[in-house]
Order: structure tokens, then C-alpha cells, then sequence
């Protein structure tokens, strides 16, 4: 049996790769409201777990369009490399030392688009050996057999996928660590959830 690579919160760095107003509308893979939905999950763990984060963009003045706003307003400290026209990200000096500087060696890796910005340094990064998790439903790409192919090719890698939910649970553990506050923030991003956490409300009212 394989070893278990469990996301550590006092290990890993969170990469938001290309996440720009141009490339988001290329992403037909997933529903659009959903899509950006997930992104802002995945920002919004990342700063609720203090996790570094680093924001990179690829030729913002040309068609891909400037970083999603949001993403900024969440980090407005955070490192922010724009890069003038490096496709894999991990071959702007800038974006690795940003990495380099955070210390850890996991990496939570999402972006647009799937088979690009997110492939091609995930594997740059495997290949330094550093732990790579994709997440799959924070990441876009133009259709399902693109998507299929990118993430094959990163799990034949050796990266692992996950999705925001599943980021966000390895990371707490313990559900005693802090009930209320993963709980709204699930809240915030799957309706559903609400439920359960008012249900929980009421009882604890008790």
C-alpha cells in the first residue's frame, strides 16, 4: 500500500494560477457560477487556514484579461507576479522564488486553463519534488476531454486531485479544532450546507 500524502496546513502553499477575467470565459468544463464559486472556496480556506498564497497572471495586458478581482480584495498582501508572457508559470524567476520564499513543500494548485496553467507547473514542481494538489473543481478548461487529459497526465505524475471541499476537510482534521467556523464557511459556498449548520444551531441552543 501507498503512503498517504495528507495535507498538512503548517506545509503547504496555495498557487492561484491565472485566474483571469479573459481566460474564465473559456471555461465550459464546469458552470460558470459554479466555477467561480469554487475559486472563491479555495481562496476563502486558504486565508481562513493562514496559508500563504501566491496570485500569478499571464499577460494581463493582452487577450487573458486582468486577475479576478476578488482574488485580490482577499490578498491584498499576498505575492502577485504578473508575468509578461511565460506560459508555464514556473518558468518566471519571479513566481518560483515567491514559491521558494514560503518554505513549504505542498502545494495546492488551481487555474485556467487546466491542461496549461495548471499542468505545466504542477509538473515543474513534481519534478523539484514538491507535493502537488490539484484542485480539480477550482481548475477550468474548455471541455470535458481536455480537462480528462490534464489531469491524467498530472496523476501519472504523481500530483494528487482533490477538490476544494475535500482540501478544506484534510486541512481542519478535527471537526473540535473549530465547528462554527468551518461551518460557514462551507456555508458561504454550498447552500445546502446551511441547513446543517442551522440545525446544529438549534440543538446547541438548547
Amino acid at each position: 500500500m501507498k503512503d498517504y500524502p495528507r495535507l498538512d496546513k503548517n506545509n503547504a502553499a496555495v498557487l492561484l494560477v491565472d485566474h483571469q477575467t479573459g481566460l474564465l470565459s473559456l471555461v465550459r468544463d464546469i458552470q460558470p457560477d459554479t466555477f467561480k464559486n469554487n475559486v472563491l472556496a479555495l481562496a476563502d480556506l486558504a486565508k481562513y487556514f493562514k496559508l500563504p498564497t501566491i496570485l500569478t497572471t499571464s499577460f494581463e495586458d493582452g487577450p487573458n484579461g486582468p486577475l479576478v478581482p476578488e482574488l485580490k480584495e482577499t490578498f491584498p498582501d499576498a505575492p502577485y507576479i504578473a508575468r509578461p508572457g511565460q506560459i508555464n508559470a514556473w518558468d518566471n524567476e519571479d513566481f518560483v522564488k515567491a514559491v521558494k520564499a514560503t518554505g513549504k513543500k505542498q502545494l495546492i494548485v488551481a487555474g485556467v486553463v487546466t491542461e496549461v496553467c495548471v499542468a505545466f507547473p504542477t509538473l515543474s514542481a513534481l519534478a523539484e519534488e514538491f507535493e502537488v494538489f490539484v484542485v480539480t473543481d477550482a481548475s477550468g478548461t474548455f471541455n470535458e476531454m481536455t480537462r480528462d487529459a490534464a489531469l491524467d497526465r498530472m496523476s501519472k505524475a504523481g500530483a494528487q486531485l482533490m477538490t476544494w471541499f475535500g482540501v478544506a476537510c484534510e486541512l481542519h482534521r478535527d471537526w473540535r479544532n473549530d465547528i462554527e467556523g468551518l461551518g460557514t464557511l462551507f456555508s458561504n459556498h454550498i447552500p445546502d450546507y446551511r441547513n446543517l449548520m442551522n440545525s446544529y444551531a438549534t440543538l446547541t441552543s438548547k
